[in-house]
């Protein structure tokens, strides 16, 4: 995973939003849920996350916002925003003609699915300074690895379906152990 976790479970749903009348309803209720957090702009990871972000922007009138990934520094100090184990290394980052457009707003920050949350941890540490990061919000919550990391700075998770999930530290994998290789299962439409 992103985050540097291991799992059983990997979901790319980004071709979700190839056909928005299918996810319509489930984008709508997060919109719903976003709304009383009176958002200036929300904004989301590339890709799923900010084909997300657009869509409840405009459902609730608020300014639409991106970050992009950007390579990892090889330090591992902590201060590129990664814990210093190897874990939650993603960085992504704001296209600096979004970084002026309001002083200091109320935003959110979603993405399609929060599982361990690198690129939530990752837009949250490129905004946190500029914004006011009032609420989170996702389609699905896989476990609680993310929504731990945002319950300890105060900010709340919005989601539309939660399930449980278990990740584990490249150490402590149990595939890994087993000599389990990686393999793609299925390729859902």
């Amino acid at each position: 995973m992103e985050s540097g976790f291991h799992s059983a479970l990997w979901l790319n749903l980004d071709a979700l939003f190839a056909s928005t009348t299918r996810i319509e309803g489930f984008v709508s209720r997060l919109a719903d849920q976003l709304r009383p957090h009176r958002l200036d702009a929300v904004c989301g990871p590339l890709l799923g996350g900010a084909f997300l972000a657009q869509r409840v922007a405009q459902l609730i009138d608020a300014e639409f916002w991106y970050t992009a990934p950007v390579a990892p520094s090889d330090g591992s100090d902590g201060s590129d925003g990664s814990d210093g184990s190897g874990l939650f290394r993603a960085r992504y980052r704001l296209p600096l003609s979004f970084a002026t457009r309001l002083s200091r707003p109320r935003i959110a920050l979603v993405d399609d699915v929060i599982s361990a949350g690198s690129s939530l941890r990752a837009t949250y540490s490129e905004l946190h300074s500029i914004t006011d990061v009032v609420a989170v919000g996702a389609l699905l919550q896989l476990g609680t690895v993310g929504s731990d990391f945002f319950a300890t700075l105060g900010i709340p998770l919005e989601r539309v379906v939660e399930q449980s999930f278990h990740i584990w530290a490249p150490s402590d994998c149990p595939q890994c152990a087993a000599g389990m290789p990686v393999e793609s299962v299925a390729h859902v439409v």
